[in-house]
């Protein structure tokens, strides 16, 4: 069996297990209770826990609900190391956590246009990892699909979703932070745009100044409008609200798709 092992325990989140569970249910018990019923898909942040944990629970726990149903998870989110003409892709049996292993579904990943696989893109990235401990807190066993988005069309993106949207067994985890390193009063104003932009759809709006995830937010919301689904705010912060200074922030927001 070969693993995709842990790049950022210690880093964005505590490497010990028992620490970690703490951590995390820490986080989600201080959720309001999620309305019913779970989303098709959330939108999540995916800095270290200590600026953007909150955010994140936010998104997760809105998925409790329908965790005996959930048995797989596309999870996809940009890719910050590699530069991608596709979509990657891993060829790893599984991904490891301090929380355990979790098993790719390799079956939906085959015959997927402009998805190539690429471990190399996936070792060191952190995108989609920091989703996962709060995943296997929140639904327990499951497999995942795991993609990273490069230099491909929003409409591609969503072509893809589409092809794996599956079931109510099926749940979509975009990663995503919002506006970089801007003062915390002009990253207020970006992020609100860019939440209103993501509310009413308007995925043409989202470049990647707005956030780094700005294709698979885009692509999400494609898919999602033709699916008559729309976009509900759970959060929206940034690092001046949690644990750095105002000068340069990072913005996070949550959001369910339903």
């Amino acid at each position: 069996m070969t693993v995709r092992s842990p790049a950022v325990a210690g880093l964005f989140y505590p490497r010990e297990p028992r620490r970690l569970q703490a951590d995390l249910d820490a986080l989600l018990a201080a959720v309001a209770p999620a309305e019913a019923p779970p989303p098709k898909a959330v939108i999540a942040p995916h800095a270290g826990y200590i600026y953007s944990g909150a955010a994140a629970a936010a998104a997760f726990a809105t998925l409790a609900a329908g965790a005996p149903a959930i048995t797989r998870v596309v999870l996809i989110g940009p890719a910050h190391h590699a530069w991608l003409h596709s979509m990657a892709a891993p060829t790893v049996d599984v991904f490891e956590t301090p929380l355990g292993r979790i098993r790719v579904d390799h079956a939906a990943l085959a015959d997927l246009p402009l998805v190539q696989r690429d471990d190399a893109a996936h070792a060191p990235e952190h995108a989609l990892e920091v989703e996962l401990p709060f995943l296997q807190r929140v639904l327990g066993s499951f497999t995942i699909v795991p993609l990273l988005v490069g230099d491909v069309p929003p409409q591609a993106v969503a072509e893809t979703l589409g092809r794996l949207w599956g079931d109510a067994k099926t749940v979509i985890v975009v990663s995503s932070d919002l506006s970089h390193y801007h003062d915390y009063d002009t990253a207020r104003l970006r992020d609100r745009a860019t939440a209103m932009a993501i509310e009413h759809g308007d995925w043409a709006a989202l470049g990647p100044d707005d956030a780094c995830g700005c294709l698979p937010i885009a692509g999400l919301l494609i898919e999602a409008s033709r699916r008559g689904l729309r976009a509900q705010r759970l959060a929206l912060c940034n690092s001046g609200d949690t644990a750095g200074d105002r000068n340069r922030v990072v913005g996070y927001g949550a959001w369910r798709l339903h």
